[in-house]
């Protein structure tokens, strides 16, 4: 019974080892570097841009699509309407705190649906575009730090784990300059550790409010060559009226 215990213990404090892979104090300051990324870029309170997705596929022609967003960051209120290609225009999508909707104008329904779901044919989805602050201590884990260099950048590189539904990922690894906590790279993972996205961030550009990711590429590293690079255009930081964030808004513009 002794042997069986001291088995049990041993298996124990080899389970929380494997998890507790950073002490406190490193886990606080990961945290302080996520949380000062979101601090540096310009989405806080209302703004509207234009978001152009330019999809690559193998043995595909190239694709377009576009979108324009409006969102109140600090109240969970995001709006999105496709402008084109001409067949799908009107298309939509509606978030209120919790609630996500989309929108078919054809069919005038609204269904809801999940911050996960992919814009059209890309690789890009509703969470990647949703810029409210991301609650890092509430959602994941800190699994790894350590310091290193991205191009001729050094950066801080931090591997996260979650530890609620609300991430896409099981597991990501952000790569964030040390100078200016500005995010260069993200790769995404599934729970079984296979590297499903890789994402970029070459561009920046600096507004009164903050920095912008004027582009974006995101690889599908499930299907070698597929990716999607995402411009950023129109951005305007100007108060929106409330009724851009209704129902009745995306039902009246069709």
């Amino acid at each position: 019974m002794k042997k069986i215990l001291s088995i049990f213990v041993a298996a124990s404090i080899f389970t929380a080892a494997a998890f507790a892979q950073v002490s406190t104090d490193v886990a606080n300051k990961a945290y302080k570097i996520l949380e000062d990324t979101d601090k540096q870029l310009a989405y806080h309170g209302d703004y509207s841009a234009t978001i152009t997705l330019q999809i690559e596929k193998p043995g595909k022609p190239k694709e377009n699509i576009q979108y324009k967003i409006f969102q109140r960051t600090d109240a969970k209120l995001m709006t999105i309407i496709q402008l084109f290609p001409e067949a799908d225009k009107g298309n939509g999508y509606l978030r209120n705190g919790d609630n996500i909707w989309s929108y078919d104008p054809i069919s005038r329904k609204f269904s809801h649906t999940s911050i996960k779901e992919a814009l059209g044919d890309s690789d890009v989805k509703l969470d990647d575009v949703d810029q409210e602050d991301t609650s890092w201590r509430d959602n994941y884990e800190i699994f790894a730090y350590e310091e290193g260099t991205l191009g001729k950048y050094p950066v801080h590189i931090i591997t996260v784990k979650a530890k609620t539904s609300e991430p896409s990922y099981a597991k990501s690894k952000y790569y964030i300059r040390t100078d200016i906590p500005l995010m260069l790279k993200e790769e995404d993972f599934s729970g079984s550790d296979r590297l499903m996205r890789t994402t970029l961030l070459p561009k920046y550009s600096k507004v009164p409010a903050g920095y912008v990711p004027m582009q974006i590429i995101m690889r599908d590293e499930l299907n070698v060559g597929e990716q999607t690079q995402q411009v950023i255009s129109d951005l305007t930081f100007d108060a929106l009226p409330d009724k851009i964030f209704t129902k009745a808004y995306l039902e009246g513009l069709n």
